[in-house]
């Protein structure tokens, strides 16, 4: 039986979430297989690495900002746009490394076994190391005074829920624009530039909405690097609001979107 070009379309948006790179190593032959275990272990330390540098660049614009130059708050808004746009570009040209691990998790959804568990057992564990070497790096650069990270500032309670909403937004948004650069599904895709300027927006505009409640994570691997310094990673509001909130928010907002997003298949006749 032939299938309709419905069912390629479908195929192609629900299949492999996995990095181009392990895709075309997995996927060939001779000697493939070596081939995708070493590109695995490269995108894991590319995770590390992105996490690592996340965290320490980012304490290095906030001391720059606020401690050096002494501006306002819209500079380092400007610093964190063109910060997003630069690791987009790293996460584009390294096939998928990623710096957060609800992006990863949102994407492991979409594909199958194998990958789920790279990037439960893999992936995220690399970028929450990277995490805490980078904040351990930029507090023994500038002190433990002049850098800190995420703090809840409301009950724990009102805490989880502004993270899980923020987590379930910024999922979504992400999934979307994922959806339409999809050069297999979209016969126009969007251009990286569009994708990276909405993306960072978006996540500039939620950060600073949960500014005053969570201190505006919505990345646990930065949380916990910061709160593992404070030695409290390890405390009932850190696990709740920076850690189960946004995951169960992550597995809410994939399984709301591949429902909705889902395209119609039509039924052929059969002669």
């Amino acid at each position: 039986m032939e299938k309709t070009k419905e069912d390629n379309d479908d195929s192609a948006s629900s299949g492999k979430l996995i990095p181009p790179d392990i895709q075309r190593n997995s996927d060939g032959g001779g000697g493939g297989g070596g081939r995708g275990v070493v590109t695995v272990a490269v995108l894991i330390l590319y995770d590390f690495l992105m996490s690592f540098m996340w965290v320490s660049l980012g304490g290095s614009i906030k001391f720059l900002v606020y401690y050096v130059l002494e501006l306002a708050e819209l500079t380092k808004c400007c610093f964190a746009v063109a910060n997003m746009f630069l690791f987009s570009w790293i996460c584009h040209v390294t096939g998928g490394a990623s710096y957060n691990p609800l992006t990863v998790l949102s994407f492991a959804f979409s594909g199958d076994v194998s990958t789920f568990f790279l990037t439960l057992f893999g992936r995220i564990p690399a970028q929450v190391i990277g995490s805490i070497i980078g904040v351990k790096t930029i507090i023994g650069w500038f002190g433990q005074v002049r850098c800190s990270g995420p703090r809840l500032k409301v009950d724990i309670h009102y805490g989880a829920l502004t993270e899980a909403f923020l987590t379930f937004t910024i999922v979504t948004v992400s999934l979307n624009l994922k959806k339409k650069t999809n050069k297999q599904t979209n016969p126009v895709p969007m251009s990286f530039f569009m994708k990276t300027w909405i993306s960072s927006i978006s996540k500039l505009s939620l950060h600073l909405i949960g500014l005053n409640f969570t201190g505006g994570s919505m990345n646990p691997a930065t949380a916990l690097g910061w709160a593992y310094a404070r030695d409290d990673h390890l405390s009932k509001e850190h696990v709740i609001v920076y850690w189960l909130a946004p995951l169960i928010a992550t597995v809410f907002a994939a399984g709301a979107f591949h429902l909705f997003s889902r395209p119609m298949t039509k039924k052929t006749k059969s002669d």
